[in-house]
Parts: C-alpha cells; structure tokens; sequence
C-alpha cells in the first residue's frame, strides 16, 4: 500500500517519542479536496483508528489511512530528506496524474 522510508520512519519516530505518544499514536496520512490541482496531502498524529481506516506498521510506526485516501495512496512512497536547501517529508505518489507549479496539491 504504502510505503515509509527509513529517514521517514525516523523521522515520525523522533517526533512521536519527544512527545512520549509513540507507543499510542500513529501517522495519519489523509487526502483532502483542495490546492490548485484539486487533492492535496494532510498528515498528522492520532491514537483513534475507526472502521473506515485502513492500519499497518512501517518498522516500529503505526500507519493510519481510510479507504477513501487509500485508494489514491495505493504505490506511495513517503520520504523525509534534510539538506541545506530543504527539510521536510516528501510524497512520491504513481497516481498523481498532474501536480501543481508550488507543489503543494496534485490531480489523479
């Protein structure tokens, strides 16, 4: 389905530790109407995992995605990278047919 780089299952591993909710929360990965292409990416913390979701585990994180975000995820791969120029989580998704000109949204 998914899948988490080791610099990204790092990466939420340290920011789920440094807040002591590693052991109960997961990385919520979601997709939303929205930017410029018409989809976009939310990501976040949560402990509540429903019906609707879809839950699995990248080495030691807890992955929550529902099954409407599941199927635009199918084949996605989330990295993190850190450089001079740039740090933050990147998502290489096959089923983003376009992207737009910021980045911040895509089209499938």
């Amino acid at each position: 389905m998914i899948e988490l780089t080791s610099a990204a299952q790092d990466r939420i591993k340290a920011l789920l530790d440094r807040d002591g909710k590693l052991a109960t929360h997961g990385l919520r990965l979601k997709v939303v109407g929205g930017g410029c292409s018409g989809l976009q990416y939310q990501l976040g913390f949560d402990d509540a995992v429903g019906d609707a979701d879809n839950e699995f585990r990248a080495g030691e994180v807890k992955v929550i995605v529902d099954d409407k975000s599941a199927v635009f995820l199918a084949g996605t791969v989330l990295d993190y990278v850190d450089t001079l120029q740039e740090s933050g989580f990147k998502i290489q998704n096959p089923n983003a047919k376009s992207t737009c000109g910021c980045g911040q949204s895509f089209g499938a």
